[in-house]
């Protein structure tokens, strides 16, 4: 008996194969168009690179560390900063991600309100926060705080809320079914819960604020971001470099902890 080879030819979707390629075209005719309007020369870019790499090792090496012990208050103040604003925002986020939840808050209206009122917080960036409050408050440290403050309220709320939203609603049904309060279902059955996914976020949230905390102060708002900008615009290339390798050791030592504490709790 001869077996005979039998052959499954697979339909294939013609719009399985256009779409990939439509959006490719379409990144590239984006790109292109980006680069035409901008008046972009990868040329130029290429040709000015060793001037640029030369400029680096130059001006900024060697590293000048005489002045080291004095960049500690600097950094004291930078991680205060994100110490603070973290903290206080994680109270500020989870009350709003309360009323943007689903699970949490019933009333549409107060949900779409408080959902634009984040959204405003959450799409401004930090550094526009920075300049606009040191133009009005003036140079110093509570300009940073409160930016970070702001930022990252919009960040943490959405954050909060969409991790609520994500909690079994058979639980929270279930203690409503058993007569339970609004304050006993929130204790009982949401934060219970919402415990590592806040964790998760607010560490998130505290490694940004490092990182950010350092950008603002380029814009006056205090920090160790002040003496890479004051150093630059006085030419002392070699304290700038030993201060933002600070930097660079400080956001490690940060994200190493955040880490440890992360792989703990969550």
């Amino acid at each position: 008996m001869n077996n005979k080879a039998i052959n499954y030819k697979i339909p294939i979707d013609q719009r399985e194969i256009k779409r990939p390629l439509f959006i490719m075209l379409s990144i590239f005719a984006l790109l292109s168009f980006s680069v035409y309007y901008l008046e972009i020369s990868f040329i130029e870019m290429m040709m000015g690179l060793p001037n640029f790499v030369m400029f680096f090792f130059q001006k900024f090496f060697p590293p000048n560390a005489e002045n080291l012990q004095h960049y500690i208050p600097a950094v004291i103040d930078t991680l205060g900063y994100a110490v603070i604003s973290t903290y206080i925002s994680t109270i500020i986020a989870f009350i709003l991600g309360i009323l943007i939840s689903e699970n949490t808050n019933k009333f549409k209206t107060l949900q779409v309100v408080t959902r634009g009122f984040v959204s405003i917080l959450r799409n401004i960036p930090f550094i526009i926060w920075g300049a606009l409050l040191v133009y009005i408050f003036g140079i110093g440290g509570i300009v940073g705080v409160f930016a970070l403050i702001l930022v990252t309220v919009g960040f943490l709320s959405k954050s909060y809320a969409e991790s609520i939203d994500e909690i079994s609603g058979d639980k929270l049904e279930a203690l409503r079914a058993n007569g339970s309060s609004y304050l006993q279902i929130l204790f009982h059955g949401v934060i219970p819960e919402f415990i590592p996914a806040w964790i998760n976020w607010t560490l998130f949230a505290f490694e940004i604020n490092v990182r950010a905390s350092v950008v603002l102060g380029l814009v006056g708002a205090g920090g160790i971001g002040v003496l890479i900008d004051t150093n630059i615009n006085l030419f002392k290339y070699g304290e700038a470099i030993t201060i933002i390798a600070v930097v660079v050791i400080i956001i490690l030592l940060t994200e190493l902890v955040t880490n440890s504490i992360r792989k703990r709790f969550v």
